[in-house]
């Protein structure tokens, strides 16, 4: 291992222990920010920490095998061992220098959840909730909470648009590279010609900002819009004017609620949207400005850049930008991810140490 690892990794160990002196502190508990922070430094270091300290253990008994070495009647033995520990050494250093890869500061973050239906008309809405379905049953598999926060539903029981809030360690992470255009192929319940229609629906996955502050929001450039929110709801909906729309004046970016059961929830959550929205094209400029010196294959970010296919009558689903296809497109669309989504971050880590070893 190079030195300047090794030396990172020894710094890493000793502040996961300074991060644990800190959290476990009284003065800690009592700031909510800095527990926060701290808690995600912690979630970012520790795993290259434990695994440093796994590395410097096969260290160890590489050394105790080589001194056995010397015992004719352990020589056998410690040379089985020393060949094993040897094997297993370069792949505790690969993932030890993806662990050092700078990580992305909103991995740890909760996320906004936008899907909406794009070109296919009726079987686009539908396509959309199975959308929304399947990320719903991936979040329940992770324990994570999912909250909607508005939904625009079509006549046929689809959505044109739904905005969700998915709560949970890690929810960026591993979604983050879902944005994008997501295409279906399948005969519609309404094509009586048995034919196989072709749909998409756009999907859009944004760090939630921890408070609307840090994308600082001047309330002189809002312009915050009250109507009456239409859809099913019953008597309340239909008689008050609860629904938000707020305008960012500079950028032109809008977010809209009509979901919560009152005027200021309905605004405390369009604030939401919005802040993530805004974060989310401070980020997409910073992306493209670093594609212009590398071109990345995952996680453009690009809304119109088609990344996956669903084509039912063949049982596939494919992700076009790592030509991965998998014949189990039931278990997806119930929430089985995990594979096509550490193909990704796989992918991702490699074209990153790979520009790592190029500078």
């Amino acid at each position: 291992m190079k030195d300047s690892i090794r030396q990172k990794l020894e710094r890493l160990a000793f502040r996961l222990e300074e991060v644990d002196a800190l959290l476990s502190s009284g003065e800690t508990a009592k700031d909510a920010n800095a527990f926060r922070r701290l808690s995600r430094e912690r979630a970012d270091i520790e795993p290259a920490a434990r695994l440093y300290a796994d590395y410097l253990r096969a260290e160890d008994d590489l050394r105790q095998a080589d001194e056995m070495r010397a015992d004719p009647e352990m020589r056998a033995f410690a040379e089985e061992e020393m060949a094993a520990i040897k094997q297993k050494q370069p792949e505790l250093e690969l993932e030890l220098q993806k662990l050092l890869l700078p990580r992305d500061p909103d991995d740890e973050r909760n996320i906004l959840l936008e899907i909406r239906a794009g070109t296919g008309g009726d079987e686009s809405a539908l396509f959309a909730n199975d959308l929304f379905r399947m990320y719903n049953r991936y979040a329940e598999r992770q324990r994570w909470r999912v909250e909607v926060l508005s939904a625009n539903a079509s006549e046929l029981g689809g959505y044109r648009e739904i905005i969700c809030r998915v709560v949970g360690g890690g929810a960026y992470s591993r979604l983050k590279f879902e944005s994008g255009a997501h295409r279906v192929q399948r005969v519609p319940e309404t094509e009586t010609q048995g034919r196989i229609h072709t749909s998409a629906c756009t999907v859009a996955v944004m760090p939630e900002a921890d408070d609307v502050e840090e994308v600082h929001l001047n309330p002189a450039e809002l312009r915050i819009d009250t109507f009456r929110a239409s859809g099913a709801g019953g008597q309340h909906i239909n008689k008050t004017d609860s629904a938000v729309r707020v305008t960012h004046l500079p950028t032109g970016i809008v977010a809209e609620c009509q979901d919560g059961r009152s005027q200021h929830q309905n605004k405390a959550s369009a604030l939401k949207v919005l802040a993530a929205r805004i974060k989310d094209v401070q980020l997409r400029e910073q992306q493209q400005k670093e594609a212009a010196t590398r071109k990345s294959l995952v996680g453009s970010g690009d809304r119109s850049e088609r990344i996956r296919t669903y084509n039912f009558p063949q049982g596939r689903v494919t992700d076009h930008r790592i030509n991965l296809t998998l014949y189990k497109i039931a278990a997806i669309m119930d929430g089985d991810l995990d594979e096509i989504l550490d193909a990704l971050t796989t992918e991702h880590q490699m074209e990153r140490l790979a520009a790592l070893s190029g500078d």
